[in-house]
């Protein structure tokens, strides 16, 4: 069980690409992408907290905390601060919540890496491919987080990381790790997802 740091799951708001569903709520094999994502990080993590900004939408997952964004419209980038600011453990990992494959060896290489360097912000890198929502951020960018969103930036993730003191997590290029990191996009993925068992 990995104590020092707690899972975030970034719940997101509705897509039009999914008739206004919200993604996490999407149902493959038979159970929602949270509920697969939560399967697998039940066993990994003893803090689980959903960032939304609709919790009613997770009234099956009440048992779990539930936050939400204090810097509103700022995407993804609002929902870490939210995270930081809410979490007891000593660091995040953040995931996106439209990630119906995740893998628990590869969160599980991440968590051990983190601990072996204490780094501000551990992100997993295929080449030159990096995956900022499948990420271990430490609690102490909080405020410069916060002095970010409250200025006048660009809040992608991707731009805001620039800022700060980065490593990365070198993987290997294939089909698993690659796996790992699939996000639900477009209803083609979906179909896609379904030919592929939960990783828990």
């Amino acid at each position: 069980m990995i104590n020092n740091i707690s899972a975030i799951i970034l719940a997101g708001g509705a897509n039009t690409r999914f008739n206004g569903i919200i993604k996490s709520n999407i149902v493959i094999n038979g159970k929602t992408i949270i509920s697969g994502i939560l399967s697998v990080l039940k066993n990994l993590f003893s803090e689980i907290i959903i960032v939304t900004n609709t919790p009613e939408e997770f009234d099956a997952h009440k048992n779990h905390k539930m936050v939400s964004d204090q810097f509103l419209k700022a995407g993804p980038l609002g929902g870490i601060h939210a995270a930081l600011k809410a979490a007891s453990g000593e660091a995040v990992f953040v995931l996106a919540g439209d990630m119906p494959l995740l893998d628990k060896d590869v969160i599980l290489k991440q968590a051990d890496h983190y601990n072996s360097i204490k780094c501000d912000i551990l992100i997993p890198r295929i080449n030159d491919s990096i995956e900022p929502l499948h990420a271990i951020y430490n609690t102490t960018i909080t405020n410069s987080l916060e002095e970010y969103l409250a200025g006048k930036h660009n809040y992608a993730v991707r731009e805001f990381i620039k800022t700060q003191n980065v490593s990365y997590l070198q993987l290997d290029e294939n089909e698993v790790n690659k796996r790992a990191f699939t996000n639900i996009n477009s209803p083609s993925d979906i179909s896609a997802s379904r030919k592929n068992p939960w990783s828990d």
